[in-house]
């Protein structure tokens, strides 16, 4: 396995010992899951090739739910390798790169250190974190653990997601800089906690939606919370 350092800027407090382990991508294929058809992009795989990154995606992935999946704002999904250990133990499995449908496998960039609104250069590209992920059911389906996208929101355990401010090749080996960290400090992990556990924390909502960079789809979920409306995220998790 190819292992692709990742290399920060000079000058930057938060810097930490960053490396790519794996870009994995994968097209949606059709699994059968206690009789029922399910189509699904959560299967990726690896790739040593240079890859063309696009405002939607690197070229050979794709998304199967592109109402909840992809997107401008979601174009690459990131999960930290240091999570890896606790999955293997929870699932009593070895676990391969890309294992959680991720299309970057990486270390050093833990949800509670990183921030909506950091901007990277990756390869040519440039990107930037936009949400936390939300796992769906078909990660469950994937495991056969009905419950395992509400453990993903329990521990923290997440991921995020890069949108690509910049097209361009990512050649391996990727080198990778930061270019801005945001001044807002509001980190994924600050951001899952409002979300799924401290909704009624309007101080903490109106926080988040002072960051400009939040994705579309959190920026109205948590105005309408703002407004009263709770948003019901439920299916995601069960596909009911």
């Amino acid at each position: 396995m190819n292992e692709m350092k990742l290399f920060i800027g000079e000058g930057e407090d938060r810097a930490m010992d960053i490396e790519i382990k794996s870009i994995n991508v994968g097209k949606p294929l059709t699994i059968t899951h206690k009789g029922k058809e399910i189509t699904t992009g959560i299967y990726k795989h690896q790739v040593d090739k240079p890859l063309f990154l696009s405002t939607l995606n690197f070229d050979g992935d794709a998304q199967a739910d592109l109402v909840h999946h992809g997107g401008v704002d979601k174009a690459v999904c990131v999960y930290s390798y240091e999570h890896y250990a606790y999955w293997e133990k929870e699932l009593n499995r070895e676990l391969t790169f890309g294992a959680f449908g991720e299309n970057l496998t990486v270390t050093g960039m833990l949800e509670d250190t990183i921030c909506i609104g950091d901007t990277y250069q990756l390869g040519e590209a440039i990107v930037q974190i936009s949400q936390p992920r939300q796992p769906c059911h078909k990660l469950a389906k994937k495991y056969d653990v009905i419950d395992l996208p509400i453990k993903f929101q329990n521990t923290g355990f997440t991921g995020f997601y890069f949108r690509v401010l910049k097209e361009g090749w990512v050649t391996q080996p990727v080198s990778m800089r930061l270019i801005e960290r945001s001044p807002k400090n509001v980190t994924v992990s600050f951001a899952n906690n409002t979300m799924h556990h401290d909704k009624q924390n309007i101080e903490a909502i109106q926080r988040i939606l002072d960051v400009e960079e939040l994705s579309g789809n959190w920026r109205k979920t948590f105005l309408k919370r703002l407004e009263g409306i709770e948003v019901d995220t439920s299916k995601r998790l069960t596909g009911d």
